[in-house]
């Protein structure tokens, strides 16, 4: 059984209009009409709240009884699978920065320590920070342009798709 259908049976067995379902559930009117007329899905927090206040088991809303997927299943899976992909793109990002301040750490060493000669006429010098501070900085802005193309591709992906499911 579909989500729309559960949300019908479970407001009608309870007697309610949208309006009060909406009020006991903590959400507008329309977003239970959007959900009745399978225009929309609720969010997880709010499946776990018609769950407890009208006594109806998570397996039933999310999987209504069936073994194959329904769309709030989906929608579920789909949610879950964002979220992991926008805190690994955070993640990203994180690295990308930390790679630049390191970098950026490397040059400001290498510009406040004095290079000097010894006594047996040896040159001691940390010349390596510059390669590595340069690569370090190249490295961690490469990563972090990388990830937001790569994340501005995939929205633009999803808004085509959504698009072309509203038509």
């Amino acid at each position: 059984m579909e989500f729309s259908d559960q949300i019908k049976s479970i407001r009608k067995n309870e007697g309610l209009t949208q309006e009060a379902f909406a009020d006991k559930v903590g959400v507008t009117r329309q977003a239970v009409s959007n959900w009745e007329n399978d225009k929309n899905l609720p969010d997880i927090e709010t499946v776990i709240r018609i769950a407890g206040i009208f006594h109806v088991s998570l397996d039933q809303l999310v999987l209504g009884g069936e073994k194959d997927m329904n769309k709030m299943t989906e929608k579920l899976v789909k949610d879950g699978s964002e979220g992991r992909r926008a805190r690994m793109n955070r993640t990203a990002a994180a690295i990308g920065l930390v790679l630049m301040i390191i970098g950026l750490m490397c040059l400001f060493i290498k510009a406040n320590t004095v290079e000097y000669v010894d006594a047996s006429g040896i040159l001691h010098e940390n010349f390596y920070l510059l390669p590595v501070g340069f690569l370090l900085i190249f490295t961690g802005a490469v990563e972090m342009v990388v990830t937001g193309v790569v994340s501005s591709i995939r929205a633009r992906k999803k808004e085509k798709s959504m698009e072309e499911s509203h038509r």
